[in-house]
């Protein structure tokens, strides 16, 4: 098998397991969203310490701890992907999770937006049309729901700026994951030990399937992300940029074909203006990348010698 047949089959498995997501944590009824939550940051660290202990990996501690400020980055990198799966564990445990889709699908157009304001990029005409169509999106859809939706703001603006904050560290998937989980644990272990003490934790209480799922989180959060690890090695962005929405379109068919979430047509509408938004914003970037691909190198110029 070719390295790009890999990369698209590693890259289609990590979004098809994040497509899915909404039946996994759907199972862990009738734990709490916080609990689950502090669960998938203790059993991510359990599963990813061994896995690197496996691969003798774990001598990149010793380097992150005479780099404070990459410690600094690696704290707020781990709130902000809390904050992050705490929301969507909340969402579907609530019974939005074609809401939660919807953060993901606008995820980056939050992206684009926030390169504008932290970063001082200049946009595009078409960036500006898909930015203005995802407004415009988000103005249907409060009407819709009556209030904003919040959830799908917070997921978006979280794993945005997440993104944002990864690209600085340049850290690898394993190693970057094992940090941040690290960085909670203590807390995340904290309450799970109050929960104990209170007799209100689910662990061992429910059932040995649920408790097995419930130790699973661990694996379940970090295979995915080794999947998406070994694409990116493999595949162009442009690809990557496409096989992201694979992702929020299955949450989208789990929320309204297997939860049979409402989908009216004003809730249908504003998905139309998202996609709309996503298509200027996807042909916009595929051909900056073919343009850049065609424009000639300085490597490739042939330099004619001059006349004696």
């Amino acid at each position: 098998m070719t390295e790009l047949r890999l990369g698209y089959l590693y890259g289609i498995a990590a979004y098809l397991c994040w497509g899915f997501f909404p039946l996994y944590w759907r199972l862990l009824r009738p734990t709490s969203p916080l609990e689950v939550l502090a669960h998938r940051i203790v059993w991510s660290v359990v599963f990813v310490a061994l896995l690197l202990a496996a691969l003798r990996n774990l001598g990149f501690l010793r380097s992150l701890l005479r780099r404070p400020r990459t410690l600094a980055g690696i704290f707020l990198a781990a709130v902000l992907i809390a904050v992050n799966w705490g929301t969507y564990i909340y969402g579907v445990d609530s019974e939005r999770v074609v809401e939660t889709a919807l953060g993901y699908f606008i995820t980056p157009l939050v992206a684009v937006l926030l390169g504008v304001t932290a970063l001082g990029e200049r946009l595009r005409v078409a960036q500006w049309v898909a930015l203005g169509l995802g407004g415009v999106a988000v103005v249907v859809l409060t009407v819709d729901y009556g209030r904003l939706p919040y959830l799908a703001l917070l997921l978006a603006a979280s794993f945005a700026t997440y993104s944002l904050v990864k690209k600085q560290l340049k850290l690898p998937a394993a190693e970057g994951l094992l940090v941040e989980s690290a960085a909670l644990a203590l807390p995340a272990a904290g309450y799970l030990g109050w929960l104990a003490w209170s007799s209100e934790l689910t662990l061992g209480q429910v059932s040995t399937g649920h408790t097995v799922l419930l130790i699973l989180a661990g694996a379940v959060t970090a295979i995915p992300l080794l999947l998406f690890a070994g694409a990116a090695n493999r595949l162009p962005l442009s690809t990557l940029g496409l096989l992201q929405y694979l992702a929020p379109i299955l949450q989208l068919a789990c929320g309204v074909l297997i939860f049979h979430e409402p989908m009216p047509p004003a809730r249908i509408a504003g998905f139309v203006l998202v996609w709309l938004a996503l298509i200027a914003f996807t042909l916009d970037a595929l051909r900056q990348t073919r343009r850049r691909a065609t424009r000639p190198t300085a490597s490739a110029v042939v330099e004619v010698p001059a006349p004696r």
